[in-house]
């Protein structure tokens, strides 16, 4: 089984992306929704986290104050560090976990849809990177209607992210959502018709008389 990585800046529309995948009927993981349930009530990951950020960021039934932890935790580089220590290994366990149940089921490919993959541990275990662009404003114009925020706000997000181009440069697979839907999923096809040929290509090599 291949392992995807699916990943772009804020506003690209790589949901979208991952929405087609799993409409193809590939297993799709949501890593951005994997590290907000790191964080829920009853988490390996709380105690360690109150031991260094503070008892009191979790009240009394168990439920974290995630502003209060990214107030703390983001207040210095050395917290930051802290807590990524604390939530990447609980992370990438869940994520390993459940890609060993796809390849388990057979899956020929495994999708890894999040935000932050390039320049984390996690980037050595992709065979390949898809990266999801999209134009400027069109980003802030989606990151405005997703959120509710305001443009001079969805600008200052985009703008501390990485820089599409660092993405482009190490993306194995590029797909440019800056027209409609139908050209995005024809895009979204050819790279999954690409993936598929590798992953069989692969098996065939590894196993004589596999098809």
């Amino acid at each position: 089984m291949k392992i995807i990585g699916l990943t772009g800046r804020s506003g690209c529309g790589k949901s979208s992306v991952s929405a087609f995948f799993r409409r193809e009927g590939f297993a799709c993981i949501d890593a951005d929704q994997v590290s907000r349930d790191v964080l829920q009530p009853g988490s390996p990951c709380l105690l360690p986290l109150q031991n260094v950020f503070g008892f009191d960021i979790v009240d009394e039934n168990g439920v974290l104050d995630r502003r209060m932890l990214a107030n703390r935790a983001f207040a210095t580089p050395e917290g930051t560090r802290k807590l990524t220590e604390i939530t990447h290994p609980e992370i990438l366990s869940r994520i390993r976990a459940a890609a060993a149940s796809a390849e388990k089921a057979g899956a020929l490919l495994f999708f890894v849809d999040g935000a932050v993959i390039l320049g984390t541990p996690f980037e050595k275990e992709c065979d390949r990177l898809v990266v999801v662009t999209a134009p400027y404003e069109q980003s802030v114009a989606r990151i405005c209607a997703r959120d509710n925020i305001s443009a001079e706000m969805a600008r200052r997000r985009l703008d501390a992210q990485m820089p599409e181009e660092m993405l482009c440069a190490a993306a194995d697979y590029l797909i440019h959502n800056d027209g409609s839907l139908a050209d995005l999923e024809l895009q979204c096809r050819r790279v999954l018709d690409s993936l598929r040929k590798e992953a069989h290509e692969t098996n065939t090599t590894d196993f004589p008389g596999g098809n």
